[in-house]
């Protein structure tokens, strides 16, 4: 008898359309393709051809990265969305400091007092009788 795997989670699961690849590899690789072959047949002659090749793969990998590239569940696009959000367009956390009077002037003789507050008010949580 056959025994095929079934995962759990059904929406990891992707539409494969040709080739084994979904529909969003398929179109991000075609816009690679689109922007690199050109480019090497003509610009082989002027640079060379492993030049022209290297500069290929180079304007080809932005698009293999967009295509290919998952973490998490996000796609590169998003990834780069947040990590911009993160560094650069919302404000920083602020750091709780402090300032230490023991520090401030070692000379002076700084005195702390420190009022017992009392719980409950003058009961101090007794019941009245």
């Amino acid at each position: 008898m056959a025994y095929v795997s079934v995962p759990k989670d059904l929406t990891k699961v992707k539409n494969k359309v040709a080739f084994n690849l979904t529909k969003r590899q398929l179109i991000c690789i075609a816009a690679g393709a689109a922007a690199g072959i050109p480019f090497y047949f003509l610009t082989r002659g002027v640079l060379g051809n492993s030049n022209a090749a290297t500069i290929m793969v180079l304007l080809m990998l932005p698009a293999f990265l967009f295509a290919m590239y998952e973490k998490d569940g996000m796609h590169l696009e998003e990834v780069l969305i947040h990590m911009i959000r993160v560094k650069w367009l919302r404000p920083a956390v602020r750091k709780y400091e402090t300032e230490n009077y023991f520090e401030t002037d070692p000379g002076k003789s700084v005195s702390v007092t420190v009022k017992k507050s009392e719980k409950g008010g003058k009961n101090l949580g007794r019941k009245k009788r």
